[in-house]
């Protein structure tokens, strides 16, 4: 797997298998990030999976660039997650200048004590090809290349898909449909459904270029920058020395004619210095919109990343968002499969993950109004605010460059536990678990690690062991039919009391404790996807037991 080059790489169509009557439990179409996410999420759950791609390549052009924090954590789980980050050019910085003069920075990850940064900086086609090549060797999933889905007939209990090959059409038959296949989503449209929301009047064209620029690792972002007057400019590094430049055009510009070397490159020198080297990788000119299907569920079909939501560039908020899309359904689907939950909870996956779509185009919306005013007020507000940002804190908050992608708390969810007990408002229910540097067996590691994809009851002991009555209530909910994982947070003065029966790690610094407000007994209950799904100040094994039913759609939505 050494220098492969992923913009080249071009697959075989691969005859299926012969069989009269094609039955899978589980079925994605797509290909990209999220499809492959969702492919390799459910493996690991041990569920099958055939993944089917009308292309028989991986993305062209670099595409999608910055994966955050949250993403890198998932991928983690999946195990590509370290080959993204030595691969990827790591950032947590970002510059705000307005003509020619820098008004702000920022610090995405100001404290110490994580395992990934802020985000990476990747391009598209190398996130996907780690991605199929960890999802080929393993052996619950299937990828067909040319395989295009032309129509798809919901049957109650299923789903019924038509195939489009080289060697004609076939049929299958999928338990549960997953439209992982983009903004343009044809599933979407054979179920004559529809993205709603807005399209932004204006246009900007990217160019990655090769060169040997010594600029930080950072995101740089010019308003009204004296090489490129009246408009925007972002630059950001990725790997092999290449860099991702985004001029504004205005939306008169002509996108066939601004392509062109001769409009392309006077740019660049413009920004980089007339007597600047480099290569033209990559151009394109594009436009955006901020919408999304009204539902995500219909029945048996499931949709994930750009197939249900769009949104601008500007916070990468889109491929996040989608691989965030299936952290959220695999482990839900996976219960419902083996039947360890109702059906019914697949429509929590529908209503959260809306609610995170709601939240990113809000965002983006917002930043995109920030960044293209459309009058002179907004404009006159939008500099003013610049202006402002370079002496004032209050006009930095309201400056707005891209809010850039975070992992949406679920805090009003039906599957949450309500608090009983009081806890820092700055970790509320339904965030996502945070990180932490910890010590397993002597040797340093981190607390997400821990968490591997099933429901964790963490019992946190800084100073004192719980007592017998308490860890007799742990291993009783070794009696669950589900997967749940017991882990005990011991301070590092209960290192050499640790109980050899139970999972623990030790919290040497206290980081883990501080981030979680947990003293000693402090209980909570992580969801699969790493969400805090309840909490307590001291463990009784009934609170945990009800509030993993509620957890899994099984419990009424009253507090126990």
């Amino acid at each position: 797997m050494g220098d492969i080059d992923y913009q080249a790489l071009e697959f075989e169509y691969q005859p299926r298998p012969a069989a009269s009557d094609e039955r899978h439990g589980i079925v994605i179409v797509g290909a990209g990030p999220v499809g492959l996410s969702m492919a390799l999420d459910l493996a690991q759950h041990g569920q099958r999976v055939l993944v089917i791609d009308d292309d028989c390549r991986l993305s062209v052009g670099s595409r999608a660039i910055c994966f955050a924090k949250r993403t890198l954590d998932i991928w983690d789980r999946l195990g590509v997650g370290e080959r993204m980050v030595r691969k990827g050019v790591s950032w947590n910085v970002g510059r705000i200048y307005f003509k020619g003069q820098e008004v702000w920075n920022f610090d995405l990850l100001p404290e110490k004590g994580h395992r990934r940064p802020a985000f990476i900086n990747l391009q598209q086609y190398y996130c996907e090809g780690y991605l199929y090549e960890q999802a080929a060797t393993h052996p619950n999933i299937e990828l067909r290349w040319k395989n295009k889905a032309i129509a798809v007939e919901s049957q109650g209990d299923h789903v019924k898909v038509t195939v489009e090959t080289p060697e004609g059409h076939y049929t299958l038959t999928a338990g549960w449909l997953l439209a992982c296949d983009g903004a343009r989503s044809p599933i979407r449209k054979m179920i004559g459904q529809e993205s709603r929301g807005r399209i932004f009047r204006d246009r900007f064209l990217i160019a990655d270029i090769k060169t040997q620029a010594n600029y930080p690792h950072e995101r740089w972002f010019w308003f009204d920058p004296p090489f490129h007057p009246n408009q925007s400019v972002l630059l950001h590094s990725q790997p092999d020395n290449v860099w991702r430049t985004d001029f504004q055009l205005g939306w008169d510009a002509d996108p066939v004619e601004e392509v062109k070397p001769e409009k392309v490159i006077p740019r660049i020198r413009a920004l980089l210095g007339q007597d600047a080297q480099f290569e033209l990788e990559w151009v394109s000119v594009y436009t955006f919109a901020c919408e999304r299907m009204e539902k995500f569920r219909h029945g048996r079909i499931l949709f994930a990343g750009d197939a249900a939501h769009r949104v601008s560039p500007f916070g990468a908020r889109g491929a996040n968002s989608g691989v965030q899309d299936a952290d959220n359904l695999v482990w839900k689907l996976d219960l419902v499969v083996r039947g360890l939950a109702p059906d019914t909870l697949m429509n929590t996956y529908a209503a959260e993950r809306e609610q995170a779509a709601d939240e990113n185009i809000l965002n983006s919306s917002r930043s995109t109004d920030f960044i293209t005013p459309k009058s002179e007020i907004s404009l006159l507000f939008r500099n003013t605010t610049l202006r402002l940002a370079r002496n004032y804190e209050f006009a930095r908050k309201l400056v707005n460059s891209g809010r850039l992608s975070m992992p949406t708390f679920y805090t009003d969810s039906t599957l949450n536990t309500p608090d009983a007990d009081e806890f820092c408002s700055s970790l509320p229910l339904g965030a996502v678990a945070p990180d932490g540097p910890v010590t397993l067996g002597g040797e340093p590691g981190w607390w997400l690690s821990q968490l591997d994809g099933h429901f964790a009851v963490v019992i946190f002991c800084p100073v004192r062991l719980p007592d017998s009555a308490v860890l007799a209530q742990l291993a009783s909910l070794a009696a669950q039919p589900l997967d749940i994982k017991v882990l005990l947070v011991l301070g590092s003065d209960l290192a050499h009391k640790a109980p050899g029966h139970l999972n623990t790690v030790i919290d040497h610094d206290g980081v883990l404790s501080r981030r979680y407000d947990a003293r000693d007994g402090a209980c909570y209950l992580l969801r699969p996807d790493q969400h805090i799904a309840a909490r307590w100040r001291a463990v009784k094994a009934q609170n945990i037991v009800l509030a993993l039913n509620r957890a899994t759609g099984s419990y009424p939505s009253e507090q126990p």
